[in-house]
């Protein structure tokens, strides 16, 4: 059992990958009408069975609300929903028990609680971010309401690069993403997926994030800048190991001169920068600009390649073969949790 809490909102995802269900308690959300249609879209974005490297496992992912939900609206702003795992195959993991797999979270989970059962990655499975975009999919209804849009894609995948909003993109460019999710270069990265995925092998990928007419003046400065908010939630995501605002690391290398977002009037009198390298943020607040960001995703550790582990009932140095069915690129399905990271994190601001 895992809890955010906002400044407004409380999320809290419980169960495992391979426990009966996962679900998700949510609290002070508005009161809303849940497209149905619409969720099931969304879940179905980050499913697995869909080729592209993505994991043989699918899972309907279809969401029951057993509390705060009448006639499909979410009546007092706090709400419950489960989804159960009908997929598991546990058998793939009998023999990895007391051998933690390198670079999950086994060998942590052990030294916190003692476990030695490291089926399906238990409760750092990936599959709890399911309930994630339950959560995420009812703020982001309801801002798109508001008018507040948010995008994201595959903007690298190893060493292949496709366009960046450093490049500028569009909105229809956004909107028109298909198939594999990035804006260009798709056959390229899908090959550097498949290729890692025939050796066993997996890889990393950098995913960027775009958010729409959020409003100026959300946010606040130092522990409660919008900055941080988002990246702690963002951070939740398994495999996430960096992330950036705007131009980011790049301003490293960048003169003042250059960094800096120029302010002007616009010809209906609208405060604008000629710039936005700060990303739409300044001071942990938003400034009227896109919120735009870059999420960097480690290669899925569950890999086929043999690799040197320990056991510790035995206490020796051992060899194992991870089996089962995981993703030779997790970036491809996590598109739909980054940007419920991002609404939940808008939604919280009161927007």
């Amino acid at each position: 059992m895992s809890k955010w809490q906002g400044e407004r909102l409380t999320v809290e995802i419980y169960g495992s990958s391979h426990g009966e269900k996962i679900g998700v308690k949510c609290k002070n959300f508005p009161k809303i009408e849940i497209d149905g249609n619409g969720l099931e879209t969304f879940m179905k974005r980050r499913q697995g069975g869909q080729g592209l490297g993505t994991t043989n496992r699918k899972e309907s992912d279809i969401p029951k609300f057993i509390s705060g939900v009448k006639n499909g609206v979410i009546e007092s702003g706090d709400f419950e929903a489960v989804i159960f795992n009908e997929n598991k195959r546990s058998s793939d993991y009998n023999e990895l028990y007391a051998k933690p797999r390198p670079s999950h979270a086994d060998y942590c989970d052990y030294l916190t609680t003692g476990n030695l059962d490291f089926r399906g990655g238990g409760r750092f499975s990936a599959r709890l971010t399911a309930p994630i975009c339950v959560a995420g999919y009812v703020a982001k209804q309801y801002l798109n309401s508001k008018g507040v849009y948010v995008y994201s894609y595959v903007q690298s995948v190893g060493k292949v690069k496709g366009k960046s909003y450093l490049d500028g993109v569009t909105e229809e460019e956004l909107k028109d993403i298909k198939d594999f999710p990035s804006i260009d270069n798709k056959e390229k990265m899908v090959k550097a997926i498949l290729s890692a995925k025939k050796k066993g092998d997996s890889v990393g990928a950098v995913c960027e994030c775009v958010a729409l007419n959020v409003p100026s003046g959300v946010g606040n400065d130092y522990f409660s800048n919008l900055e941080g908010k988002i990246s702690s939630l963002l951070y939740a995501i398994p495999a996430v190991k960096g992330v950036e605002f705007g131009s980011g690391f790049l301003t490293a290398k960048m003169k003042g001169s250059k960094a800096n977002d120029s302010f002007y009037y616009n010809e209906k009198g609208e405060i604008k920068t000629r710039t936005n390298n700060s990303g739409g943020i300044n001071g942990g607040i938003s400034n009227g600009n896109p919120i735009t960001l870059r999420v960097a995703f480690r290669p899925t550790p569950s890999i086929s390649i043999e690799q040197d582990t320990v056991d510790l009932v035995k206490k020796e140095n051992v060899k194992i073969k991870i089996k089962g069915r995981h993703d030779a690129c997790v970036a491809v399905r996590a598109l739909p949790v980054i940007e419920s990271a991002v609404y939940l994190a808008l939604l919280d601001e009161g927007i």
